[in-house]
């Protein structure tokens, strides 16, 4: 194509990847606000999450062979306007039922949107670009959609509420849908790919996917042991599992090729695609979700949110310029690494740790993620390849389950987590703030002699200062804990470097013993 053509076709797909990821980031950056406007509670509003992650997370599988059966022109045409239509019935959202369906058919947008960034951004190149600019860009925008989304909220929402961001959203699906219908995309041959069994195992793996989803949603905020109901969801989701795999490994032409997923070389990489996603789900649950405990403002994230935006097209960048399929280990080392390195830094934190000072940090971390996830990504795609094109739908699962499902599963561990170590290191803190030590009791009265001007009656200073001191003593056990979860993260990065060390090392002398077997083939004289 002309350099023209080429640049409105990877900006068209920078939009829709942009679209695809501020969906759900809309959605978890203003989780409270959407709760009052809705008029019910933040666990409520929760669903909504929900209600966007699950088809997001389950539709792709089904996606593939649609786009395959049906032609990729109608594909696009359909997806774009379910798009549209998504984004305008949320500006009209009133209640939590209309706004769960809003949700669930944004989710089924993006789920369909984040194949047509892929596509897009590949659609100008050659062949030789596509694995190496192509995909690593499409996961970038993909990946920055979530914090791009806390970049603009504050802005957004200012003083119209919501309905600025239900605009912006709007605006940019109409845009999508022109760019769809202006630039067509190279159409692939028919073929009827979708066999009845299809359905069921896709029914079934949905059914996994959601109860995986909404039981690590819902369990740190019903909290697991008051609500039986979360037990019995995960335990049905398992069954679905086990029954879509059943009736997988009984088929001539399966949806996916469960054999092959089971292979070593498969499960090495499913669980380290897993782990990370686990790991980096410190960015999406720690820092933010710490300086709200603070105090601290959407508005005042925005520059941090900024730099982690920028580290992340800049990881991008060094993934193009330098990855190679066998500089895998190497980029995954490196990663893990500097998330190791962010994480440290995360866990010195204090009651007065503000945003700037975590800048180095979380940008180290976003650096890592994207030079993590297109090798990984690449690596398995040509694993897929040298099987045949039938098994890339397989790897395509795997990859969508340790990202969606992954980052659902660590972000419901790691807030559990903080809600434990919050209230060990709370009642910790209590025992210390005991009236009956002199330290205590003598800081109680120099903080109501304090508050004199302010309040005359001294019952009222001395529970107006006991109220404060139990406050700054729950929020510092908040600080502690999440200080357990960083430390925990770099743990987890430390631990992961030296399986990977210890699995390169043991390939190295694998190869090494083969090739002193290997006989030397003579040579004539």
């Amino acid at each position: 194509m002309s350099l023209p053509r080429t640049i409105a076709y990877m900006s068209a797909a920078v939009l829709i990847a942009l679209g695809a990821g501020l969906g759900q980031g809309f959605v978890s950056a203003n989780i409270s606000q959407i709760a009052g406007d809705l008029g019910v509670t933040t666990t409520e509003a929760s669903w909504l999450l929900i209600a966007f992650i699950v088809p997001r997370s389950c539709l792709p599988i089904l996606l593939i062979k649609i786009r395959t059966q049906y032609g990729l022109r109608r594909f696009t045409e359909i997806s774009t306007i379910v798009y549209v239509l998504a984004d305008f019935a949320a500006v009209w959202m009133d209640d939590l039922r209309s706004a769960i369906l809003v949700e669930f058919l944004s989710g089924s947008a993006s789920a369909s949107l984040s194949t047509l960034a892929f596509l897009y951004m590949i659609e100008p190149l050659s062949q030789q670009w596509r694995m190496r600019l192509g995909l690593p860009m499409a996961l970038c925008f993909l990946a920055m959609g979530p914090s791009f989304a806390r970049v603009i909220s504050p802005a957004l929402i200012g003083d119209g509420g919501l309905l600025r961001v239900h605009l912006m959203a709007l605006g940019m699906a109409l845009i999508s849908l022109v760019s769809v219908y202006v630039l067509p995309l190279r159409p692939v041959p028919h073929m009827k790919v979708i066999r009845p069994l299809d359905l069921i195992s896709f029914a079934l793996i949905a059914c996994g996917f959601s109860a995986v989803i909404t039981g690590f949603v819902m369990g740190p905020l019903r909290w697991w042991t008051d609500a039986p109901w979360l037990g019995a969801l995960l335990a049905a989701g398992v069954g679905a599992f086990a029954v879509a795999m059943v009736i997988e490994l009984h088929r001539k032409e399966p949806l996916l090729d469960i054999r092959w997923l089971a292979s070593p070389a498969m499960v090495h990489l499913t669980g380290a695609l897993l782990i990370f996603r686990i790991i980096l789900s410190e960015q999406s649950t720690g820092a933010p979700r710490m300086f709200q405990v603070l105090g601290i403002a959407p508005s005042q994230l925005v520059t941090l949110f900024s730099v982690i935006c920028l580290f992340t097209l800049l990881g991008t960048l060094a993934c193009v310029a330098w990855m190679k399929p066998t500089r895998v280990p190497q980029f995954h080392f490196a990663a893990l690494i500097l998330i190791a390195c962010g994480a440290w830094m995360d866990s010195q934190a204090t009651m007065d740790t503000r945003p700037e000072q975590m800048i180095l940090s979380q940008a180290l971390i976003a650096f890592a993620g994207m030079l993590f996830m297109p090798p990984a990504m690449i690596s398995g795609l040509i694993s897929a390849m040298k099987k045949g094109p039938q098994y890339i739908l397989s790897f395509i699962i795997i990859y969508i389950s340790t990202q969606s499902v992954g980052g659902m599963i660590g972000s419901g561990l790691f807030t559990t987590l903080v809600n434990h170590r919050q209230a060990f290191h709370y009642q910790g803190l209590m025992e210390e703030l005991a009236t009956t030590r002199p330290i205590v009791a003598q800081t109680l009265t120099d903080q109501a002699t304090a508050l004199a001007p302010q309040i005359t009656d001294a019952v009222l200073r001395r529970a107006q200062v006991v109220t404060q001191m139990a406050t700054d003593a729950s929020n510092q056990a908040y600080v502690m804990a999440y200080n357990d979860l960083y430390f925990l993260t770099f743990l987890l990065a430390v631990l992961a470097a030296s399986a990977l060390c210890l699995h390169v090392f043991r390939d190295w002398l694998a190869a090494r013993i083969e090739a002193r077997r290997t006989p030397v083939p003579e040579t004539s004289s």
